[in-house]
């Protein structure tokens, strides 16, 4: 296989340039203000972007035993759809992956099924932390600790467990930090006053930002005092970002933070009309709050944006409070969203590359994926800065059949995508879509 992608603006390592690009079989042989070569399938990238793919280090694609919601093969659709050309998929399936066995379980069915690239995150409970200390670091992205429990019941909250962990684990702890005890004191309330029906407006005062700040700041303690190699997942408020610093290079960061897209994107004023289909954990809070989290992104606080991708049925959604699941699908339109971003003013295409890209790949020690670099693996994505893509019910690939942002048009569109040096996704449709590899990491944990 060889295709010559001809005079696109290559944006990539903060610089945009006009530039060739020649793929052969699955690597990016070439790159050069002009190239020519016969033999290759030549594509016109005039006017169109070409960036890496996007690895995004946290999506929950429900498979095994929750395929009602999703599955491997239907989300990397969805994903390669959206310029997602890697992920980083977590445990909370059914059942959990707290062993060795039923996590290559996981990577046995993505070996058959997924159209991107793929890693799994090993789970942390209350007591397996002897399965927890045999994972392999070479292939495996992290470790994932539940400091508040979410979709899955994974809650790890056993002082001795969690010193065991942050002091034994040679490589990077995924954390989900919430404060048990704060949330489950806020929802008694919230139920004691309105029962069932607690309106969604009342989730991140319930889910609150104490809450957060209470569990974040002790996963740093934790960090520090033995120093492990933390990762803290899904920021989602103003306070948090005191704990996280920009002056040591990534590569060289022990504590690191990552943002998520519905954080940048939606606020507590979106509730009243997108209810539900915003519920998170943590939740979407003030303005203030987004704001804050766009600047720490801005200043290297916070080194990664992803999506957190938790799809559930409308059915499952639709319901109350109590028994309506937090999470949603995300990862087809998380590139468009954000370059929508840039479109206005918030943030450079050439961050939100680095940020979805870049900083993923050294952030974890992913090898030969998130830059476009001769000797790479082609993952790559051709944009259309001056086509619009409207989400609506008949272009959306994730398998629940919804989206958070349903009507909205975003000023982008994703063409092409290729993974591993194959064309993957054209113009709307899939053409590959069982090509992904697992990610190896070459890492310093």
């Amino acid at each position: 296989m060889k295709y010559l992608l001809k005079q696109a603006t290559i944006i990539n390592e903060g610089v945009s340039k006009v530039g060739d690009v020649l793929i052969h079989n699955d690597r990016i042989e070439k790159i050069a203000d002009t190239i020519a070569d016969a033999s290759a399938t030549e594509i016109n990238c005039e006017g169109k972007y070409l960036v890496p793919g996007s690895i995004d280090d946290q999506v929950h694609f429900r498979e095994p035993g929750l395929t009602h919601k999703a599955d491997i093969q239907s989300e990397s659709r969805a994903a390669i759809a959206g310029g997602v050309t890697s992920f980083m998929e977590m445990p909370n399936t059914v059942p959990n992956a707290l062993t060795q066995e039923l996590l290559a379980d996981k990577y046995a069915i993505a070996a058959q099924s997924s159209a991107a690239n793929y890693s799994f995150y090993m789970g942390a409970s209350n007591d397996n932390i002897e399965e927890v200390l045999k994972t392999n670091p070479n292939d495996v992205c992290g470790i994932k600790v539940f400091m508040g429990s979410s979709t899955g019941n994974m809650l790890v909250d056993e002082p001795t467990t969690l010193n065991k962990i942050f002091s034994e684990v040679p490589m990077l702890i995924a954390t989900h930090c919430e404060d048990e005890t704060t949330v489950r004191k806020n929802l008694e309330l919230y139920r004691e006053k309105y029962g069932e029906d607690v309106p969604m407006k009342y989730h991140p005062v319930i889910r609150s930002e104490e809450a957060c700040y209470l569990s974040s700041s002790m996963a740093v303690d934790l960090a520090k005092k033995h120093n492990a190699r933390l990762h803290v997942l899904h920021i989602s408020t103003a306070k948090e970002l005191s704990l996280f610093e920009n002056k040591t290079p990534l590569s060289e960061k022990r504590i690191t933070a990552e943002a998520c897209v519905h954080h940048l994107w939606f606020s507590e004023e979106d509730y009243d009309q997108k209810g539900t289909f915003i519920k998170w954990n943590p939740a979407v809070k003030k303005a203030a709050d987004r704001a804050a989290i766009w600047k720490a992104v801005l200043d290297n606080r916070i080194d990664v944006i992803a999506t957190d991708h938790a799809p559930h049925t409308l059915e499952e959604k639709s319901q109350s409070y109590f028994k309506a699941p937090s999470g949603g699908p995300l990862v087809q339109h998380a590139l468009l969203a954000l370059l929508e971003k840039s479109k206005q003013g918030i943030i450079s295409k050439e961050r939100v590359i680095e940020k979805t890209a870049h900083a993923p790949s050294v952030l974890f020690g992913v090898e030969n994926r998130g830059f476009i670099r001769e000797g790479y693996f082609a993952d790559l994505v051709i944009i259309d800065p001056s086509t619009s893509t409207k989400v609506q019910k008949d272009n959306i690939l994730y398998k629940c059949g919804w989206s958070p942002f349903e009507g909205i048009t975003f000023s982008h569109s994703i063409e092409k995508t290729f993974v591993n040096g194959v064309l993957a996704f054209d113009n709307g449709k899939i053409l590959n879509e069982k090509n992904g590899k697992r990610l190896t990491f070459n890492r310093k944990d």
